[in-house]
């Protein structure tokens, strides 16, 4: 069962700013990551969700609700956690826990007590005098203190140190097995690779893909490292060799890469149903080694954001 549904949200904001077309759903139970840079439209479509915006076109549901028109039932059952966090002034943190906790009609100390030494949060100081990281700390606990089952987080670890953002990471996998549905925005890619179970990808305000997580430990394209000995070698392969082709995520032409003419080295795409093709190219060359190189959700990323999109343009020498 789907509780978050975008559909064709669109929000044309002029100057190619905004989300345009913009789809996808939060199944119940998963982790869902949102990921893209600053700028991509994650937040703008995050407001939509919460109902904080009306959409041009499309529109956008939770727990099956119109969000715009239903937005103060949605923020009474949503943990949500902007991507800026602007708390009121002339409040101290234990000030502003209760104000949230009268408004959500929290009752669990026990689970505020735990989010608190959790976080190691210290909420007896003014909300002026804390920290960014303190500011950040203080939303985490807000959002999540009357333990929501459905939590929305924009860039939730922006601000908190290496240390606390490992801690958050961990608290969010304890939350996926107790469950919960969790849409997680963020431009940090451990996070998104540690806790999401689908992840969708979002340039200029258009999803460009939708994958599951399990894509990048078991894909089936390969990329491997190949060294030589002597440039002249190098060079003789890369102008024999063909050139890697692409269609979506499946490699239709096994070939170069990129070329490191610095190391005497190349970088060879290699679908797993051509590994024998490969063999069969390579025999013959003077190659010194060749090695695996691991996918990680930042290289799947990329393929997305470098100038050369489809791999198959022109092959560049990299120094």
């Amino acid at each position: 069962m789907n509780i978050i549904e975008v559909d064709n949200l669109t929000q044309d904001y002029g100057h190619g700013r905004g989300v345009f077309d913009v789809s996808f759903a939060v199944r119940e139970g998963e982790v869902f990551g949102f990921l893209g840079p600053n700028g991509a439209g994650k937040s703008t479509t995050i407001r939509h969700i919460m109902g904080f915006s009306r959409p041009q076109k499309g529109e956008t549901r939770v727990f099956n609700l119109e969000s715009f028109h239903n937005y103060y039932k949605i923020l009474s059952n949503v943990g949500y956690l902007p991507g800026e966090i602007a708390l009121p002034e002339g409040l101290t943190g234990w000030e502003f826990i209760k104000m949230m906790g009268d408004l959500r009609k929290t009752k669990d100390k026990e689970r505020l007590i735990y989010l608190l030494k959790k976080f190691d949060l210290n909420p007896a100081v003014s909300t002026k005098s804390m920290s960014l990281g303190e500011k950040r700390k203080l939303a985490i606990v807000t959002a999540f203190m009357d333990d929501p089952e459905v939590l929305v987080l924009d860039e939730p670890t922006s601000g908190l140190d290496p240390v606390m953002q490992q801690v958050f990471i961990d608290f969010i996998k304890e939350e996926k097995k107790r469950g919960k549905t969790i849409l997680l925005s963020s431009h940090m890619f451990n996070e998104v690779e540690a806790t999401c179970d689908r992840i969708a990808i979002i340039k200029d305000g258009r999803i460009v893909t939708i994958f599951n997580a399990k894509f990048i430990k078991h894909n089936e394209n390969k990329v491997y490292d190949i060294r030589f000995d002597k440039l002249e070698d190098l060079e003789n392969f890369v102008k024999t060799f063909p050139r890697a082709k692409f269609k979506e995520d499946l490699v239709v032409k096994l070939g170069v890469k990129d070329v490191f003419k610095d190391k005497l080295s190349v970088h060879v795409a290699v679908n797993d149903k051509q590994v024998n093709d490969f063999i069969d190219l390579i025999i013959g060359y003077k190659i010194k080694s060749f090695t695996e190189l691991k996918l990680t959700l930042e290289d799947y990323f990329m393929t997305f954001y470098r100038e050369d999109k489809d791999f198959g343009g022109m092959l560049k020498w990299k120094k």
